[in-house]
């Protein structure tokens, strides 16, 4: 059964989607809401947050007291590539960092639609290398993000794959976006249920990333890409909410390459409920936190 504190930030956000809207939010209005329900989870007094800039791309870290200053969380925030920013993930991303035992690293990836594909994997590829020439060891880092920061997440680790960089010792993907075209059953099975996401308006907001690219691209919609030689993952995601088979398919891709995957679906649960004040993401980062922690040095 469901926390009554999960049953309220439902209330609130179903109240939020179904509210009549007399005219379409603005993208810098988007980007404001973003941030601001990411002040609802805000870090813990004894975290650290110093800005920096690491390739040219601006970013945050993140430390809790706890942090192995070795380990890096190389997370990538979502946002649907238009929104989303460290204002937004900074406490999700603290909360990681210290289950993870870790440093972690959020950056600002340059957003849609003023920067479209490949604007974002470019930033997150050159930022994971001057990571890598800068000292941090590969086997030491773990990557991550949620939403189209998971999507973002498996296109990074592809790219680098494919390129010959070494690879991080584990990936972390949270309702990961990977299927952009939006073919999946989820998409209408969910479509009532889910109280955040609107299966329509993700795709008006698809478009804004992906202009004339092909849905389909393995980098963009990895449920289309060869997942060999990926590290080993894991995949949480709400079974309430539309991009479940976002997940479903991604695990079954992974699975069918050789790559070792744990995946849970979280009853009752809706997009990025980690993000969120309530028992239920608490448990689910200090799952993550158990898998990461065993993956590295």
């Amino acid at each position: 059964m469901a926390s009554p504190q999960s049953e309220a930030i439902r209330q609130m956000l179903r109240e939020q989607k179904e509210a009549p809207k007399k005219e379409a939010l603005s993208i810098e209005e988007q980007r404001r809401q973003l941030d601001y329900l990411g002040s609802f989870s805000p870090v813990e007094s004894d975290v650290t947050v110093e800005k920096t800039r690491i390739a040219g791309v601006r970013g945050e870290w993140i430390s809790a007291p706890n942090a192995r200053k070795d380990r890096v969380l190389f997370y990538l925030h979502g946002g649907a590539y238009c929104l989303g920013s460290c204002d937004s993930h900074r406490g999700l991303a603290s909360r990681l960092a210290r289950a993870c035992e870790s440093r972690a690293l959020v950056i600002e990836y340059r957003l849609a639609p003023e920067h479209p594909f490949p604007a974002a994997l470019e930033d997150s590829t050159a930022v994971y290398r001057e990571l890598i020439r800068s000292g941090v060891r590969p086997e030491n880092m773990v990557i991550g993000g949620d939403s189209s920061g998971g999507g973002l997440t498996m296109a990074t680790l592809l790219a680098l794959r494919d390129e010959g960089d070494p690879l991080p010792a584990a990936a972390v993907l949270i309702s990961p976006w990977t299927d952009l075209e939006g073919t999946g059953e989820s998409m209408k099975a969910r479509a009532d249920v889910d109280p955040w996401l609107d299966p329509e308006k993700s795709q008006q907001v698809a478009k804004l990333y992906l202009r004339d690219l092909d849905p389909r691209h393995p980098l963009v919609s990895p449920i289309y890409a060869d997942l060999r030689g990926l590290p080993p993952m894991l995949v949480h995601v709400g079974n309430d909410e539309c991009l479940l088979d976002d997940s479903v398919r991604l695990v079954e891709r992974a699975k069918g390459a050789g790559v070792e995957t744990e995946f849970k679906i979280w009853d009752e649960m809706w997009h990025v409920f980690h993000g969120f004040p309530i028992p239920e993401a608490r448990q689910a980062i200090e799952e993550i936190g158990a898998f990461v922690r065993a993956r590295l040095p």
